[in-house]
């Protein structure tokens, strides 16, 4: 087994040209990172696709076969779950989660690399991330509020170096052997969606005594595909499932105390309904508010329950990925 500096993790779910482009993308800039000298990369596909289409079976069965590729294999989507996947299989020093939607800037990985050889006491580097319509621009960051909100709206598409306490998991990059020692991801986190469980990880992570570095060169374009990944079940505005908001609670609840975390979980529905298009569509107002109740109960029945985490003594993952039967055949 041959060591690297940097293991790519990619978590795919029910994608097929898209993910294509951006594993060839990647691959192109390993190339060039492999060639500056020391520092090797290795890339692994977390696949949670039941069957992709033919072409992309073929064209993952080659990358894979001539050793370009780690190709494992999950049959039950579990976003987190296949997070924690990854930092068990990776061989890495480090390991950078990337989404699988992705346009990478070229110094995305030596903007990774070049954070952490900076910065020996960060323990994360998040790197700017550029939504649909977005361009780099300059937020002056200013922290405020108490753990549970600091950072909650931290500008992503900044240009400022800064320290913060909030992540976002599709371009992320970890010192391995700390988020083993965290337990990784909690997959209480409910998929698809698991919304802010990047967010409570942030937070463990700086209550154990790491710090997140925010590192505006290492930087991607994300292309927000319109379907597979969390988008496989339809928006979030007309749905009454609990789905989409039992993270965000959930979170709350973890990482709040007190009032503060009451008064978070009294805003949130309000304020997910206060968009442009409920006020626009006002008869889907009532619709949502059931999902945010049930998103509410849910959280509190996963509360009760202690965090689904790694198993440091023992490497081990979580049920939802313990009970995965993970295919190792394309390694």
């Amino acid at each position: 087994m041959t060591a690297s500096a940097l293991s790519i993790v990619i978590p795919t779910y029910n994608r097929e040209v898209v993910l294509l482009d951006t594993l060839n993308a990647l691959l192109s800039l390993m190339e060039a990172v492999h060639g500056q000298g020391s520092d090797r990369c290795e890339l692994l596909l977390i696949d949670q696709t039941p069957k992709h289409e033919p072409a992309t079976d073929a064209r993952l069965s080659e990358l894979a076969e001539s050793g370009r590729l780690r190709w494992l294999r999950l049959p039950t989507p579990h976003l987190t779950g296949a997070m924690n996947c990854g930092l068990l299989e990776a061989r890495g020093t480090l390991v950078l989660y990337l989404d699988d939607d992705i346009i990478p800037a070229p110094g995305l990985l030596n903007g990774h690399l070049q954070a952490h050889r900076e910065h020996p006491e960060a323990w994360a580097v998040v790197g700017q991330v550029l939504q649909p319509g977005q361009r780099p621009e300059w937020h002056p960051h200013r922290p405020r509020g108490s753990t549970l909100w600091r950072d909650l709206d931290f500008a992503f598409n900044g240009t400022e170096l800064a320290w913060i306490e909030n992540v976002m998991a599709g371009n992320l990059s970890l010192k391995r052997e700390r988020a083993l020692a965290m337990g990784g991801f909690d997959e209480r986190f409910p998929p698809p969606v698991a919304s802010r469980f990047e967010t409570e990880f942030a937070k463990r992570l700086v209550a154990a005594g790491g710090r997140i570095r925010f590192s505006p060169e290492a930087s991607i374009h994300h292309l927000a595909a319109p379907s597979g990944g969390t988008r496989s079940r339809g928006s979030h505005l007309t749905s009454p499932s609990p789905r989409y908001g039992v993270g965000d609670c959930y979170y709350a609840m973890r990482c709040g105390r007190g009032w503060d975390r009451i008064w978070y979980l009294l805003r949130k529905p309000v304020r997910e309904v206060l968009t442009r298009f409920h006020l626009r569509h006002p008869w889907w107002i009532p619709v949502k508010l059931v999902g945010e109740v049930r998103a509410l109960l849910q959280a509190l029945q996963l509360l009760a329950a202690r965090p689904q985490l790694i198993n440091h003594d023992t490497n081990q993952m979580g049920s939802a990925s313990r009970s995965s039967s993970l295919d190792r055949t394309h390694r």
